[in-house]
């Protein structure tokens, strides 16, 4: 349920709170006056589309705030959305940042928005198969499961190989490829490195020799670093005060020894070797060849390798592949029709359900005589019955035929309400944006009802023009503009005593006889 609203700076709203109850609210006021507006806040909210053009004129942003309490945790919400002049919209869940499409996952439990040319669209094959899908809890996951089963397959099949000799090509460059890495025999992802290194020592012997003799020399029982090592011990060995230097230092004389040492001994190990040197030289061409053909190194060449061993075995084993593929195409088939005829069935069985549910909500609406008629078509180009049409006779005598063809607006609208409090189980908050439009008379006062009743298990919203429909409202809002020093300003209040008859009375007759209209609007909202 829908608590507090707060817009500011969206179109002619400047700056506009508004608290909430449950039960009916009616927003009313002249053309123009912003009601529409109020709704297009609460579209924001639930994740509808938001354009530059919704910023009010010389403003940076719109924002849009809302306070739900949500059934299903039990828990209050604040939903926000920020529009500014020029960039893309932002929104909120509880002041932290979320995707619209967060914002809308949110929004589809809290509210169930129809807007004013919404009903045009209950003339579309999709919103009528929609709205008996809805009705009967039609479960088109099987069919979906085996749609996308299909597809994979098809896909699988696709990868296989075009025709014989396109495969014949790639099953000839695919064994050139994995004998020329399998010859190269790669120990390892690191071969190249470590053959670097071997290289690099082999390729200066002389200079690595003279290099570890220094060492050895300057370390060693003659040196000079070994000498003043073994004199600064001398110096301390005898102080009991220095115990823990000479203890250091003593470790120290061995450490350098034995650094003088291994470098003796690597020294003296080191021979030239130029046939191993021109070994590695053509080895390590190979192998930067490999990585040019196959990859930046040679853990892309290996796996590219097993990639292409793989393709191999799958190109190779085509007729075994295809056979399996066209066995498991051939299963999703049957189940697709199955699973077809399971959603075909669901529909015929709901559809004179909700043909005789819409009938009897139009009977509450001023069509005592309307007959609803729900085809679900049986045939083998259509085996799911997708293409479900509503058909009406609004008049004694007159046959069924489709809505498109038959129902006025005023007609098509009641339809599409009637339609709707059928369907209404779910959203706490119901948003009719004028669904009124194009009736007036017993009917608008039907619809009054049919509003306040259904308001008595969910939270609705409606901006309408007919005093007959706000009458029946538990409460009604206010929407007025003025304008300031060349400036447009939104009032929005609820109306209650004297304001609320003058606000019906002005609807009943737009200003004219005034007297007899605000006694007339007294007598509605008595009732």
């Amino acid at each position: 349920m829908l608590t507090e609203l707060h817009i500011r700076n969206l179109g002619v709203i400047d700056s506009v709170t508004l608290q909430f109850g449950g039960g009916f609210t009616a927003f009313t006021g002249e053309t123009g006056a912003g009601k529409t507006m109020i709704i297009e806040a609460i579209n924001l909210l639930v994740g509808c589309r938001a354009e530059a053009g919704m910023v009010r004129h010389g403003c940076d942003e719109a924002r849009v705030d809302g306070r739900f309490i949500d059934p299903s945790a039990g828990d209050e919400v604040i939903l926000s959305r920020v529009i500014p002049s020029d960039g893309r919209s932002r929104a909120y869940i509880d002041g932290a940042p979320a995707t619209v499409g967060a914002l809308a996952e949110v929004g589809a439990r809290l509210v169930d928005l129809h807007g004013q040319h919404a009903h045009q669209s209950l003339l579309g094959e999709r919103a009528q198969r929609a709205a008996l899908d809805a009705f009967g809890n039609v479960d088109l996951s099987a069919v979906t499961a085996s749609k996308d089963e299909l597809s994979q397959i098809e896909a699988a099949l696709a990868a296989l190989g075009g025709d014989e000799q396109s495969r014949n090509r790639e099953i000839d460059l695919l064994r050139f490829q994995v004998r020329e890495i399998d010859q190269a025999r790669i120990d390892s992802a690191d071969e190249d490195e470590r053959l670097r290194r071997e290289e690099d020592t082999l390729g200066d012997v002389t200079a690595n020799r003279e290099a570890l003799a220094a060492v050895h020399a300057l370390l060693g029982d003659e040196g000079a670093a070994g000498d003043l090592v073994g004199q600064a011990l001398a110096a301390v060995a005898a102080r009991p005060v220095a115990e823990a230097v000479a203890q250091r230092l003593s470790a120290l004389v061995a450490e350098v020894r034995d650094l003088a040492t291994e470098a003796r001994s690597l020294a003296e190990g080191l021979e030239d070797d130029p046939q191993r040197l021109a070994e590695i030289g053509e080895r390590r061409r190979l192998l930067r060849d490999l990585c040019r053909k196959y990859g930046p190194d040679i853990a892309d060449v290996v796996r590219f390798g097993a990639e292409a061993v793989a393709r191999l075995a799958e190109l190779e084993s085509h007729g075994e592949t295809v056979a399996v593929l066209a066995a498991r195409r051939s299963a999703a088939q049957r189940a697709l029709a199955a699973a077809h005829k399971e959603v075909a069935g669901a529909r015929r069985k709901a559809a004179p359900k909700l043909a005789k549910a819409v009938e009897t909500r139009l009977r509450d609406l001023a069509l005592p005589d309307a007959e609803i008629r729900i085809e679900v078509p049986e045939s083998a180009s259509d085996p799911a019955g997708d293409g479900v049409c509503f058909l009406i006779a609004a008049n004694p005598g007159n046959p069924p035929a489709p809505l498109a063809k038959v129902a006025s607006g005023g007609e098509l609208a009641r339809v599409m309400l009637a339609l709707r409090l059928v369907l209404t189980q779910a959203p706490p908050t119901l948003v009719f944006d004028e669904v009124d439009a194009g009736i007036g008379g017993t009917a608008a006062v039907a619809v009054g009802d049919a509003l306040r009743d259904v308001s008595r298990h969910h939270q609705v919203f409606v901006v309408t023009h007919l005093a007959q429909v706000a009458a029946r409202a538990n409460v009604q809002v206010g929407i007025a503009k003025t304008v300031r020093q060349k400036e447009t300003f939104v009032r929005a209040g609820v109306l209650d005593g004297d304001d609320r008859v003058e606000e019906v009375a002005r609807m009943l007759s737009g200003g004219q006889a005034k007297a007899s209209a605000l006694q007339t609007a007294r007598d509605m909202l008595s009732v």
